[in-house]
Formats: C-alpha cells, sequence, structure tokens
C-alpha cells in the first residue's frame, strides 16, 4: 500500500466517525422538545397522586381553633366524601371557597377541611368570615399530614372512597367545571358502586 492511498483513507475514516457526533446533538435536542411539549399539554390540575387506590394516611388532628370537631383518619371512611386542604393565606383557596359554600349547603358530599400550615386565629377568623362549608376540621399546623396526603401546594381536593381510600385528587382551586365534569360524577359512580351512601 502506497503513501497516497493511506493519505486518502484517513479523512474519510474520520468523517464517518464524525457524523454520529453531529447526531447525538440533534437527538438530544429533539426529545427534550418532544418532553417539553408533552409536559405543557397536561392540565397541572390532574398531576398523579401516588395514593390513588390507597388508603388515606394516618393521622388525627386537633380542631381549628373555635371548632369542636378535628378530622382524623376514621372519619373519611364510612362514606364518599371530599378532603378540601386550604389555608387563610392562600389566595386560590378564597377563590374556590363559595363553591364549597353551595356543595356544602346543597348536602351533596360531605367536605372535611385540612387547613394547611396556618396560624390558629387567622384560620378561625376566616371560616368566621368566610362561611365554614367543613364537617370537620384538622389544624396541620406544621404541614406534616399535609406531606403524608402529598401535597405540593393548596389548595388541593382529594375525593375518598367509603373505604376510606383515595380515589381523586384535584390540584390548584376547584372550578364549577372541574366540580361538575369531574369530581360529581365521579363520586355517583363511587356511589353506584356501593362506596358510601352519603347519608
Amino acid at each position: 500500500m502506497n503513501d497516497s492511498s493511506l493519505a486518502g483513507s484517513v479523512p474519510e475514516r474520520r468523517r464517518s466517525r464524525l457524523r454520529p457526533v453531529f447526531l447525538v446533538p440533534i437527538v438530544l435536542f429533539i426529545a427534550i422538545a418532544i418532553a417539553l411539549g408533552w409536559g405543557l399539554t397536561r392540565n397541572p390540575s390532574t398531576i398523579p397522586s401516588a395514593l390513588i387506590g390507597k388508603p388515606v394516611p394516618d393521622f388525627a388532628l386537633a380542631p381549628v381553633q373555635g371548632r369542636m370537631l378535628g378530622l382524623a383518619a376514621a372519619d373519611v371512611r364510612g362514606q364518599v366524601s371530599l378532603v378540601n386542604v386550604f389555608a387563610s393565606w392562600c389566595t386560590a383557596c378564597r377563590a374556590e371557597h363559595p363553591l364549597f359554600m353551595g356543595l356544602a349547603q346543597s348536602g351533596a358530599v360531605p367536605i372535611h377541611g385540612l387547613n394547611y400550615k396556618d396560624r390558629p386565629a387567622d384560620a378561625a377568623q376566616w371560616l368566621d368570615t368566610l362561611g365554614d362549608p367543613y364537617t370537620r376540621t384538622g389544624a396541620d399546623l406544621d404541614g406534616r399530614v399535609g406531606i403524608d396526603w402529598g401535597v405540593y401546594g393548596v389548595p388541593e381536593t382529594f375525593v375518598v372512597d367509603a373505604d376510606g381510600r383515595v380515589a381523586f385528587k384535584h390540584i390548584g382551586p376547584v372550578t364549577p367545571e372541574a366540580l361538575k365534569e369531574t369530581i360529581l360524577p365521579l363520586i355517583k359512580r363511587l356511589r353506584s358502586q356501593g362506596q358510601g351512601s352519603g347519608s
């Protein structure tokens, strides 16, 4: 083999090795773009919870200041119910509160409140001023029960079946559309499957 044939084959080999190296960033960019695009199309209020289908965490909370009934795991067994995580400092909680007041007045489903990382006097004043839609309200002063429930922030609302299992988690303020199209139909379906009468 002469020197001229060697000289011609070396750049060719180098070029063939470089092609995959140039493709790697392009492939990575496309993969990241697809992943981000998929994430942006998802509804943030329907982030899956690790608790779906599992029993509610074992907990017992004292009542919010001025209330008689606290909240414990045993309180959410026996009938389909909602657990609403709220706080007086939460602006979005204030936005959804009239919806829960109307729902409580209709008697459609028991609503339990989990007051998250709030000052006792502020929570009591908030409920006294805006109304109290909750059957029971537990004060989660340090947020540990919220962590056990997988709370990302407030508000969050859980549908709990009659056996005390989490059936659904809604992140963010519950809207009339979410209530009508998702939450109430699920409650009806759970009740028709023998998961609690609601009385």
